[in-house]
């Protein structure tokens, strides 16, 4: 069956391609998620006048893309996770919790599913990770997997301690004030 995606669909194509997919995933997905509609001429006819308006859509979202890779490329995230003894940590990294760390040291937002795992990662120190942006523009970040106890270690290291140098005190003057003691006799 032909429909005309309205929005990115990974692996079919972007918003305005005419794509060929079974019915069934046509009718029980794409259509109730309003990500395609039915490639009849009158929609065929629509999509040929809005083509130009599409065409400038892609043209930023291609620029996006680009400027999002480079901000990104080769970029150094650190994630804290529990770590066993022998460097081995208790479950694994996710493609959510690297989503969290990106905006969290980079400020930009990727969607959790756009990152590419290729195995799980289940021990500590430091993995490749490929995220695709949009369609074909991709770039690699580097993630560091450390324990919580080495990222309180690393954050005390980095931070910058202020050395205040004490003057020494006079020792203290009896007040005048102060009423001076009676002895009794």
């Amino acid at each position: 069956m032909k429909v005309i995606l309205l929005q990115e669909l990974k692996g079919k194509g972007g918003e305005g391609d005419v794509v060929d997919v079974a019915a069934g995933f046509a009718n029980n997905y794409l259509f109730r998620q309003n990500i395609a509609i039915p490639a009849t001429k009158g929609n065929l006819k629509q999509l040929e006048q809005r083509k130009h308006n599409i065409a400038k859509r892609e043209e930023n979202r291609v620029a996006d893309a680009t400027k999002m890779k480079e901000t990104l490329d080769g970029a150094l995230i650190k994630v804290v996770a529990q770590v066993g003894d022998e460097g081995q940590l208790f479950g694994s990294v996710t493609s959510q919790m690297i989503a969290e760390a990106l905006k969290e040291s980079t400020g930009i937002e990727v969607d959790k599913r756009r990152i590419e795992l290729g195995q799980a990662i289940k021990t500590a120190g430091e993995h490749e990770v490929s995220i695709s942006i949009y369609r074909t523009i991709k770039t690699t970040v580097k993630l560091r997997v450390v324990g919580s106890e080495d990222e309180l270690v690393e954050t005390v290291v980095e931070e910058d301690v202020e050395v205040v140098e004490e003057t020494p005190e006079a020792p203290e003057a009896p007040e005048a004030d102060a009423p001076a003691e009676e002895t009794a006799e």
